[in-house]
């Protein structure tokens, strides 16, 4: 076979499954941990506004966030956490702790709280003694993060395309230059130095880098406001500063919050000094390390590195360093980590030895008292993956695959690279790498690998085309990359509260309910998308057919809906089922999309969703069987039934008929399994076996129509006829040939059986085509009633007629009624039901009569 690399839409879920790889913990990547802290912080106090009761607030105390929602609790409370609640920044009315004063309004425990208010009074005499006590050495809430333009947004958020930063010069540490924010994607900043238009001179940084400053930073130190001394050049002096003067007017009117710096890291003071020698990764090329010399020292805070070239014509290359650097190691590090020391240019020894280097250049090495971090990996290991900046190429981020891992530093093999590179030596707390599924989650495209295929490819049912991928864009665009983005992304109106599963609740026809009851009880909070993915998944695999499931999330959509789409799989039968649904992306369409899934389902509104349900479903589905609750529902809210129904007030309208293809389906294989008839069965060879899910009648929910009053009048019946298509055994064949013809049923008898007559295998041709023919006519299940209006307990008391009586109880407790029973397939029935091969046969045998019974006398 001819194996090609070809490019296919990258899944990391889908790629860590496939090839059992494990990706990097997210706890390992500290920076971006921070960015996506809120800009709230735990221990805050906030003045709340008491429901029902106007221009009377309380303190709350923030115990966490999520986004723009924060869980609060009443002051008063202590460590009791069962009147916490959350409320969301953007909607309730919060404010800082003084604005009661500064406004004239009261502040007092809710009055609807009495067990608050008497747990007060117990201890103190009125309320301000209590909250002098309970405010001090508290902090309060930033007034600009719960009004105006900044309210409720992440401290990432507070970034925005426009802002002027300060950038540290990366030979000068005391010269800084003011930068404009180009792109902003999840606290990866694209910055252009103010009065340089050339996109070639853009760089990128993480907005937790130590060279960024607000703007002013460096005239409150007292530091030089100069461009960069390799820009210099590109404009006059004048120029330079008409820039300037025009960038600190604009951003003036619009100010950085400071609470975007407030997680900088403060600099440690360093222990170099001036002709130190260390081992450090390539500042210019970083896949190797090599011997480095300080040259410089700045202050207690900065020193500056050069590049060891003993060549006469060599350029040197500098870097400025703190104590907390990346990438620089003590001497004798890559001897005792087995790593290989690339050779100083012009050393003229082959085989490099400290010693010997050290002597030659008169030099001394830096002590190990200056690494005071030099081991610590953050829990990364060998073949792990992530995703990593291209060095040779800043805009582009790269799957990653950790090839070694040494101390604090990583090896990375950057995949689906258009040109092959070495590994790139990258240090554990380097703010290029990030976890599986950032750029995913911050709707940046990400380099991913070129998959090896080989001819012929196996085939990989959908449930849907897939849709016609977009025109990629070119790698050297970073910036249009950007522009498309939404960068509100990760702001926290894209949240929800908790979701709960209320397992009680009607489960409908599509989904098992003691799968149901298996999930957990609430999902959640946290992104919208993330949040219902995972809800709708579980719900996927709680499916009797996740392929039907698949199918039917699909039409639920509002074009009026703020929705992003997201792949949702499943496998059933050793097949892979995928399907691309819209998911809503705020807080605010949550509650209806939820309803609207459960609707399409044919399940209670609140069998997940934002209500939890304790003892009784507002909906009373707790009383209703399957089958009168689903017509109810439909007669209620107007939706079709599991057919086309008839007009009310025309229930005589004759039924719409099956798909032709359908009904050639039921006869073909009848037809097969009476011609091709052996005494030996097998249940390949049996006709309610199975092999694809086209065959699985997940049509005819949408084919087939309601019954006639006069059938739902009607009590069920089973009428005994021989039956059609399952071989009788050897015996009873001897035992019968005399006797043919149909057996009495005891109606009496409070237990119907379902017997059948057989015929004698001994026979002439002519004489078995004559008992063939009358065996179809005669050996038939007849049913009175519809079997999709059959309730749990018609399910039941079928199933208890037959000889399957002993699985009964699992059909009750199961919740199985008429529309589920259709669905069942042996697959199903052994995987659902735990059941060994031969009574799921058996079982599955009954259901088929009833399958043929119903195609025979309602489907048409």
């Amino acid at each position: 076979m001819d194996c090609v690399e070809e490019e296919v839409d990258f899944n990391w879920e889908e790629y860590l499954e496939e090839t059992g790889a494990t990706a990097a913990p997210h706890t390992s990547f500290r920076h971006v941990e921070l960015s996506l802290q809120s800009s709230f912080q735990p221990g805050m106090k906030l003045e709340v506004a008491n429901k029902g009761s106007l221009d009377t607030y309380w303190v709350a105390t923030i115990i966490t966030t999520c986004g723009q929602l924060l869980l609060l609790r009443y002051c008063g409370y202590g460590d009791d956490r069962k009147t916490d609640f959350w409320c969301d920044v953007m909607t309730a009315e919060l404010h800082p702790v003084g604005w009661c004063a500064q406004n004239n309004k009261t502040l007092q425990p809710p009055e609807d709280n009495v067990y608050l208010r008497a747990a007060i009074k117990e201890k103190y005499s009125d309320w301000t003694e209590f909250l002098i006590k309970e405010l001090t050495g508290s902090r309060t809430a930033p007034a600009n993060l719960l009004e105006g333009p900044l309210r409720g947004k992440n401290t990432v958020d507070l970034i925005v395309v426009g802002c002027i930063l300060e950038v540290r010069d990366a030979f000068e540490p005391s010269v800084y230059w003011a930068a404009r924010v180009q792109c902003n994607v999840g606290g990866r900043l694209c910055l252009s130095y103010v009065g340089v238009n050339d996109s070639a001179y853009d760089m990128w940084m993480f907005y937790l880098d130590t060279r960024l400053r607000p703007l002013g930073w460096a005239k409150e130190n007292n530091l030089s406001l100069k461009p960069p001394t390799d820009l210099c050049d590109l404009r006059s002096s004048s120029e330079w500063t008409e820039a300037l003067d025009e960038a600190t007017t604009e951003a003036l009117k619009s100010p950085l919050p400071l609470e975007v710096f407030k997680d900088h890291a403060d600099l440690s003071t360093h222990s170099f000094r001036a002709g130190m020698k260390l081992e450090m990764v390539s500042p210019s090329e970083p896949f190797h390390i090599c011997p480095v010399s300080v040259t410089k020292v700045y202050n207690e805070y900065y020193f500056q590195i050069t590049v060891d070239d003993l060549t006469a014509e060599a350029t040197p290359t500098h870097v400025v360093c703190h104590a907390d650097s990346p990438g620089i190691l003590p001497v004798q590090w890559c001897l005792k980590n087995g790593v290989g020391l690339e050779r100083p240019q012009g050393f003229e020894s082959q085989d490099f030895d400290w010693a010997d280097y050290l002597k030659h250049t008169g030099a001394e090495a830096a002590p190990d008292v200056c690494f005071p971090n030099a081991s610590q990996s953050r829990g990364f290991c060998k073949d792990m993956w992530l995703e990593a900046v291209n060095p040779l190429q800043p805009s582009e981020l790269c799957v990653a695959r950790i090839t070694q891992v040494k101390g604090r530093l990583l090896w990375l093999r950057l995949e689906g690279l258009t040109k092959p590179q070495p590994d790139c030596i990258v240090d554990v707390e380097s703010m290029s790498i990030f976890p599986v599924g950032w750029c995913e989650a911050n709707a940046y495209p990400l380099t991913h690998l070129l998959k090896t295929v080989c001819l012929p490819q196996k085939k990989i049912a959908v449930v849907q085309p897939e849709k016609q991928l977009a025109p990629s864009q070119p790698p050297d665009a970073p910036l249009n990359l950007c522009s498309s983005m939404d960068t509100g992304l990760v702001n926290g109106k894209y949240c929800c509260s908790q979701l709960f599963i209320n397992h009680r609740c009607f489960s409908g026809p599509y989904l098992n309910k003691g799968r149901i009851a298996e999930l957990p009880k609430a999902v959640g909070p946290g992104k919208c998308a993330v949040v219902l993915k995972e809800i709708l998944t579980m719900l996927i695999n709680s499916a009797y057919k996740p392929g039907r499931v698949l199918r039917e999330l699909q039409m639920v959509e509002d074009p009026q809906w703020n929705c992003q789409e997201e792949t949702l799989k499943a496998k059933y039968k050793g097949k892979s089922y995928r399907s691309t649904m819209r998911i809503v992306r705020t807080g605010d369409q949550v509650s209806e999309f939820c309803r609207r899934v459960c609707e399409r389902l044919q399940c209670c509104p609140n069998l997940f969703g934002p209500t939890i349900v304790s003892d009784k479903c507002p909906e009373n589905c707790f009383s209703q069987t399957k089958t009168k609750y689903t017509y109810y529902k439909k007669r209620k809210v107007g939706r079709p039934s599991l057919g086309e129904n008839a007009q009310d007030g025309d229930m005589s309208k004759p039924a719409r008929r099956r798909k032709k293809r359908k009904a050639i389906f039921v006869q073909k294989k009848r037809r097969t399994s009476i011609v091709g008839y052996h005494t030996t069965e097998s249940p390949q060879d049996s006709d309610y076996y199975y092999d694809d899910e086209e065959e699985d009648f997940e049509e005819w929910g949408s084919e087939v129509s309601s019954s006639s009053p006069r059938e739902e009048a009607s009590a069920h019946s089973f009428k005994d006829v021989p039956r059609r298509g399952r071989p009788p055994r050897r015996a009873a064949l001897q035992r019968r040939a005399t006797h043919p013809g149909p057996e009495t049923i005891d109606r009496s008898s409070p237990r119907r059986t379902t017997r059948s007559v057989s015929y004698s295998q001994n026979q002439t041709a002519k004489n078995t085509h004559t008992k063939t023919e009358n065996f179809e006519e005669e050996d038939r299940l007849v049913l009175e009633t519809n079997p999709l209006e059959w309730s749990v307990s018609d399910v039941v008391d079928f199933i208890t007629s037959t000889d399957c009586a002993s699985l009964a109880k699992i059909f009750q407790e199961q919740d199985i009624d008429g529309q589920a029973l259709l669905l069942l397939t042996l697959p199903t029935v052994q995987e659902c039901m735990d059941l060994k091969l031969g009574p799921a046969i058996k079982l599955c045998h009954q259901i088929e009569r009833v399958k043929v019974a119903f195609y025979s006398q309602f489907a048409n």
